[in-house]
């Protein structure tokens, strides 16, 4: 069993657990759930944006810990002010070491767009994600069926949330649905957590021009992100670069500025 098929088979039982303590009901009345969301595909696009997509994330199945020092209030409070087109924040416990709270403090502190970056694998979990203060979900075709694709992206949208579909090879080409707002292409292969920068490169040419295009994981200098916008790339996924650091909220204003 590789590391993904163990995330989802934890993930299946959390939201069965999820499920039974919280009511559907309950997370509709949720101040957050009431709330119109900002669209992050929409600030991405905007002339002399960043493009960059921040992320608070504590450790990963493949680094361990990378930083369980900063607080996500602070830490999202200075992506914002950096000037980045939305953060990323993780909300898988068991293997990235995030929290719902953390999306929730990230809400209350920041008017940007946020993304629940989690295995989504159950519509339970888009009503979760509106109640909890997000304006985009993320899908993992690597988990997901072309048909669920199609249908959890209906069901997101019609709450008002916006949907990341995040390919990595070209056997997924056949899960992107034309309704999904940001196609991401992942340097990372999930199911062994090894990174090939040139993995955007090629899919973006696969992909065609339809889509907000995102390239996730890996970057980690200002070359690498000038070559996935040549490649036709206008959003940019980065977290551990960040967060490897004392100050991820410093670093991000760094490499912004280097821009």
């Amino acid at each position: 069993m590789n590391i993904l098929d163990k995330i989802v088979l934890q993930k299946q039982k959390e939201v069965a657990a999820a499920r039974a303590a919280v009511g559907v009901a309950q997370l509709e009345q949720s101040n957050h759930f009431q709330r119109a969301t900002v669209s992050l595909s929409n600030r991405i696009l905007q002339e002399n944006s960043t493009g960059i997509i921040a992320e608070f994330k504590r450790k990963s199945p493949s680094k361990g810990v990378i930083n369980d020092k900063v607080k996500v209030e602070d830490v999202v409070s200075q992506y914002a002010a950096a000037g980045v087109a939305g953060c990323s924040v993780l909300t898988d416990t068991e293997f990235f070491g995030g929290a719902p709270q953390d999306l929730m403090t990230a809400r209350d502190v920041v008017n940007i767009p946020l993304l629940r970056k989690d295995f989504m694998i159950d519509e339970y979990q888009f009503l979760e994600a509106k109640s909890w203060g997000a304006d985009v979900i993320l899908l993992i075709a690597a988990i997901l069926t072309p048909q669920q694709v199609k249908s959890f992206t209906d069901v997101a949208q019609s709450l008002g949330l916006e949907v990341l579909l995040e390919l990595h090879d070209e056997s997924e080409l056949n899960h992107v649905y034309h309704k999904v707002n940001m196609v991401g292409i992942n340097n990372r292969n999930l199911k062994t957590f090894q990174v090939d920068v040139e993995q955007s490169v090629r899919m973006a040419e696969k992909l065609g021009d339809g889509f907000v295009k995102i390239a996730e994981s890996g970057i980690s200098d200002m070359e690498m992100l000038k070559l996935f916008r040549r490649s036709g790339f206008q959003g940019f996924l980065i977290g551990e670069n960040f967060m490897k650091t004392n100050n991820p909220g410093q670093a991000c204003r760094d490499f912004i500025a280097a821009l």
